[in-house]
């Protein structure tokens, strides 16, 4: 099994303000239980910075979006798009490294250079929507990574796992009529960003599973065997993206799920066995929230360890 673990120092200037919770800091404990000897055998590969104008990012992206987000990064301190959404000088190198990563993951993936790869990068993607950054994201990583799956490998089918406590709303918008992206989520509501309802289903290709708050891991694992593994299994992708999000951690302060780190071993061991089964075990994961730091650097750690076969 050949496991990339992609990361690089310019994701830790991408600085969002003191308390915010999307801070370099998440990145640090991650690197820290991944850098023990437990995980050797990963293959540490440093994120490749994409140009602004790559052709990558305007597969989902329109050039209003990315001049708007280039041209607001300040040449010193911090900037507010909106309530919740940072940039500093630090951040376009930060986004460009986000996508290069995702992209060279989807290259090295498709081409059977590695089985599988996780991305450990910030900021995180999938709120941003073609137009708007939002909920702490600039620009959306998952969704550039399947657009360039498509359009560079001629992929006819990927899906996107989303199990972060948030919906992705962004990552919806961007392939509600697109029959040949499968979008599946599991998220807590009512929680920002709002959007996620069941009855939201595109054309046919969005599959939302919302979960009231305080729900057990339990119950998600009922949703996920119930729902969105026979749509999974009905779609039959060629390529697996999960939008990993580690929030639903019962320690995490964004929200009530009561989730542990061994329900993020579950879910991922079920799903490289779904990989497995469709598109030859093909799985890249992209980090999106967590932002309790030792429930992240666990939840993280499970979930590495299962995609690179070494769980204890």
């Amino acid at each position: 099994m050949t496991t990339l673990y992609y990361t690089h120092p310019d994701f830790l200037a991408h600085d969002t303000g003191p308390g915010h919770p999307e801070c370099p800091a998440r990145l640090t404990s991650i690197a820290r239980i991944l850098g023990t000897d437990h995980f050797s055998l990963l293959h540490n590969i440093s994120a490749p910075k994409l140009s602004a104008d790559a052709a990558q990012i305007r597969l989902i992206h329109t050039q209003r979006h990315i001049d708007a987000i280039m041209n607001a990064i300040p040449a010193q301190g911090i900037r507010l798009l909106d309530g919740d959404t940072v940039v500093s000088p630090g951040s376009a190198d930060a986004a460009l490294r986000a996508i290069g990563a995702v992209c060279d993951a989807v290259d090295r993936v498709c081409t059977g250079q590695a089985d599988n790869a996780f991305c450990a990068l910030r900021p995180p993607g999938h709120h941003a929507e073609p137009e708007q950054a939002m909920g702490f994201c600039l620009f959306n990583n998952i969704a550039i990574a399947a657009a360039h799956a498509r359009s560079q490998y001629h992929l006819q089918r990927v899906a996107i796992v989303d199990f972060d406590v948030h919906h992705g709303n962004g990552t919806q918008a961007t392939f509600y009529r697109q029959a040949d992206v499968l979008y599946a989520s599991t998220h807590e509501m009512p929680l920002y960003p709002g959007t996620g309802l069941a009855t939201e289903t595109g054309a046919g290709n969005i599959v939302n599973v919302p979960l009231t708050p305080g729900s057990s891991g339990e119950e998600f694992r009922r949703k996920m065997q119930q729902i969105i593994f026979p749509a999974l299994h009905s779609f039959q992708p060629q390529l697996l993206l999960i939008s990993a999000g580690f929030d639903a951690h019962r320690a995490d302060p964004l929200s009530t799920l009561q989730w542990t780190e061994q329900d993020y071993a579950w879910v991922t061991r079920e799903l490289l066995s779904i990989a497995d089964a469709c598109c030859s075990g093909r799985i890249i994961s992209t980090l999106e929230g967590g932002y309790d730091l030792p429930a992240l650097a666990k939840s993280v750690a499970a979930h590495v360890a299962v995609l690179a076969g070494i769980e204890q």
